[in-house]
């Protein structure tokens, strides 16, 4: 699924976008992808940067303003979290998280070290556009005014 609602997306040559994975191009953060990328099944790309001959392998996500440098790797449901900036050449294993600018690896066992990494990339206020610790209630009032601009679409049908 390509979204681009309230921001870019661009795809370079030879792109595939495999079944069930999204690109989401947001207001403040467009979704770029360059040339000779593969994004894999249940894959999502929400407003980062792609670089060329990236390889986005099934249920990995790439969180508003990272950017995956040229020929990296994100292996199955590893995670390039908001903000961060992974080099060129790099692999996140399964599983992983990276996170920071530049990206720094971290094993799902290490929630401690990565939070204090994470804290500071700003995950509410690029995302959501609030400060942390606003109220969920807040967040979501918004995010439901925000999709309810579609109540009133209609089906387009061909001619």
């Amino acid at each position: 699924m390509l979204t681009a609602e309230d921001g870019e997306i661009r795809t370079g040559a030879n792109v595939v976008v495999m079944e069930n994975a999204l690109i989401r191009g947001r207001d403040r953060h467009p979704a770029l992808v360059g040339d000779a990328v593969l994004i894999g099944p249940h894959a999502h790309v929400n407003g980062a940067s792609v670089e060329d001959e990236v390889f986005v392998a099934t249920g990995a996500s790439l969180f508003p303003g990272a950017v995956a440098g040229a020929r990296s790797e994100l292996r199955i449901n590893s995670v390039l979290q908001v903000n961060s900036r992974l080099r060129p050449d790099s692999v996140v294993p399964i599983g992983w998280v990276a996170a920071g600018n530049p990206a720094e690896l971290f094993s799902p066992d290490r929630h401690d070290e990565l939070w204090e990494k994470q804290r500071d990339l700003d995950f509410p206020g690029t995302v959501y556009g609030v400060s942390r610790g606003t109220p969920m209630s807040t967040v979501m009032a918004r995010q439901a005014e925000f999709y309810a601009a579609h109540t009133q679409d209609r089906l387009l049908r061909d001619s």
